[in-house]
């Protein structure tokens, strides 16, 4: 069975500063016409900054959860940037670290059924630290604990950010190999 749905029309319901709505009339799979709402978001990057056995995470409130929220380092991309020029910037600006070696953990889909928005995750190893620079409307502490700790506390449902999640059970994976 084909599962493609056709886009007969679309309305901008929403235009803001990072993310867009649109409302869309659909064809389905079985001729009958239905409605999608959809946010458009430019994409992100998020990275898992390894130094030694320890990991750095950022805690930031944030506005949608009304909580500070324990999360890898991660940004948005600007309109055209390569995903790896995003994450370069974000480790620097969150946590003022470069990293001589990254590697790509993958993409990913966080929330499919409405938003727009693909994840890249990187690890980040062999880090140089120096000052951070976050964004003017960012307020963020850098935390450091050690790498199963992360891992456990993912495990106990404690850490509930989802690129924070699949980047912890990646690395993990990929570092026992």
């Amino acid at each position: 069975m084909d599962m493609t749905e056709k886009t007969l029309a679309s309305r901008e319901v929403y235009r803001g500063r990072i993310i867009r709505v649109r409302e869309d009339t659909v064809l389905l799979p079985n001729g009958k016409e239905g409605r999608r709402e959809v946010v458009e978001h430019p994409g992100g990057v998020g990275i898992l900054a390894l130094d030694g056995d320890d990991v750095l995470l950022v805690r930031q409130y944030r506005y949608a959860f009304s909580r500070v929220l324990t999360e890898i380092p991660a940004g948005k991309r600007e309109p055209g940037e390569e995903p790896s020029v995003t994450a370069r910037r974000e480790l620097k600006e969150e946590i003022g670290a470069e990293a001589e070696k990254w590697t790509e953990l993958g993409a990913l889909i966080a929330s499919p059924g409405c938003y727009g928005e693909t994840l890249y995750l990187y690890l980040a190893q062999e880090l140089t630290f120096g000052a951070t620079h976050p964004d003017e409307d960012e307020f963020l502490d850098v935390l450091r604990m050690p790498f199963d700790q992360a891992v456990e506390q993912c495990m106990r449902g404690e850490l509930t950010d989802a690129k924070t999640v699949a980047a912890l059970l990646k690395a993990k994976i990929l570092l026992k190999r």
